[in-house]
């Protein structure tokens, strides 16, 4: 199947880019479950496993949300709609699922459920199809949020940051294919004005009429999520780049310039401001600041500046020192 999206030039002007940490956290469920292959968060799943046992314990909420995780099939909307702003708080967005409707929520899950067997359990059903189904699922993803991804959301935030930031420029300077390079494999900008998606099911076309599209990234590899449904902003969500940049700097190269300058190194493989590089490695940012200084004076990174933000990347001789030239291109 292949969801056409036919878009104007009108659509880049209305287009926009947006974190949720509503679909973050939906997406940490979707790893932590084993539903998705963790990637490089397997040792942070395995930090998380415990936490996130003793949820499922409390929360049949949370055991019926995850029982309707389908990969390549449809999965219900309500509990993580696209946000409507560039960094909508999590409490906001959850105010959003409470608000929905139980008939609704029992409609998608009906639709989210055809097909499936074995069908889930009957204690999980009843929770299902209750008339306090939406409550049942916002108080376990507030559960989540609170327990598993809160204390990790400055880095997480971060990553997303950066990645926005640079795909936005892309889109405002170089057009939809630019934006859409590297997005996901499954999308593929076609030059007659129309993004190709691959998915499952009919061969539908959808039209942006102006009012854009709406990307969102996630630090999890969750794979690409389309959100073509009427009722909502039309969306892509998307692994941000650079969540799978090393953690640890390999000790040749922090032998030759140290330890922290070897990872500031590797995390401009994606451009990023010392505020995201500061979260990314929970230092100050004086401390960030002084290190960008001397690899700036040693070559290895340049900054460009942003409105009031200075954006650094790697020089092409920065890429060649950190073994990876060409992967922080614009």
């Amino acid at each position: 199947m292949v969801y056409r999206i036919e878009v104007s030039p009108q659509d880049i002007v209305a287009s926009r880019f947006a974190i949720s940490p509503l679909i973050v956290t939906h997406h940490a469920l979707w790893i932590l479950s084993g539903r998705k292959n963790a990637g490089v968060w397997r040792s942070w799943v395995e930090r998380m496993r415990k936490p996130y046992l003793n949820l499922l314990a409390r929360h049949p909420g949370l055991v019926a949300t995850v029982a309707l995780f389908r990969e390549r099939h449809y999965n219900v909307d309500f509990c993580a709609p696209p946000p409507n702003g560039v960094n909508t708080p999590f409490e906001a967005e959850l105010a959003v699922v409470r608000a929905t409707p139980a008939e609704q929520a029992h409609e998608e899950i009906t639709r989210n459920l055809a097909g499936i067997t074995p069908r889930p359990p009957a204690a999980v059903m009843e929770v299902l199809f209750s008339p306090g189904v939406v409550a049942s699922f916002a108080d376990a993803l507030q559960a989540t949020w609170d327990e598993i991804v809160a204390p990790a959301w400055p880095h997480f935030h971060a990553l997303l940051e950066r990645d926005v930031v640079q795909r936005a420029g892309r889109l405002a300077t170089y057009g939809w294919a630019a934006a859409l390079d590297d997005l996901d494999p499954k999308v593929r900008w076609d030059p007659d004005g129309t993004i190709e998606v691959e998915g499952s099911g009919p061969d539908r076309t959808h039209r942006l009429g102006g009012r854009g599209l709406l990307f969102v990234p996630t630090v999890f590899p969750t794979g690409l999520g389309s959100h073509l449904e009427e009722r909502w902003p039309y969306a892509i969500s998307y692994p941000a780049r650079g969540t799978g940049v090393p953690y640890r700097a390999p000790d040749g190269l922090a032998g030759l310039i140290g330890r922290t300058r070897a990872r500031l190194l590797l995390e401009l493989a994606v451009p990023a401001t010392t505020t995201q590089l500061a979260a990314l490695l929970g230092l100050g940012l004086g401390t960030v600041g002084g290190h960008l200084g001397a690899l700036r004076r040693a070559g290895l990174v340049t900054g460009d500046r942003t409105g009031r933000s200075v954006l650094y990347h790697r020089t092409a001789l920065g890429d060649s020192l950190a073994g990876a030239s060409g992967t922080g291109g614009p």
